[in-house]
């Protein structure tokens, strides 16, 4: 069964990325895959305040976009995946009234 958000969630969701500093990590963490990021690595890369991520990445987790695991002494943030899926397919599910949706960028592609 597919995870799928409800309209609040997805508010929520999208509410949680209308912040440069989250959106960042958030793509930060999409780009690192299963392996995550400790919050220190991922402040070093952002070039934000350890403090002011912790803030950031509290947000991103209730709105439920990453995860979080306790590895040792070290904490690893990871794009929630499922989550990120399910904000993409509600906010594309009636596309083109339903037909696959050809972009004009599509329609110039040699692939």
């Amino acid at each position: 069964m597919a995870f799928m958000l409800t309209e609040a969630q997805t508010v929520q969701a999208l509410a949680a990325l209308a912040q440069p500093v989250r959106l960042r990590a958030f793509r930060a963490l999409v780009v690192a895959g299963p392996d995550g990021l400790t919050p220190g690595t991922l402040a070093e890369a952002l070039g934000v305040a350890p403090s002011a991520l912790s803030f950031h990445l509290k947000e991103l987790l209730h709105a439920g976009l990453v995860t979080q695991e306790r590895q040792g002494r070290h904490l690893i943030y990871r794009a929630a995946f499922d989550a990120m899926q399910a904000l993409l397919a509600y906010l594309t599910e009636n596309c083109c009234r339903g037909d696959a949706c050809i972009t004009p960028d599509a329609l110039a592609c040699d692939c």
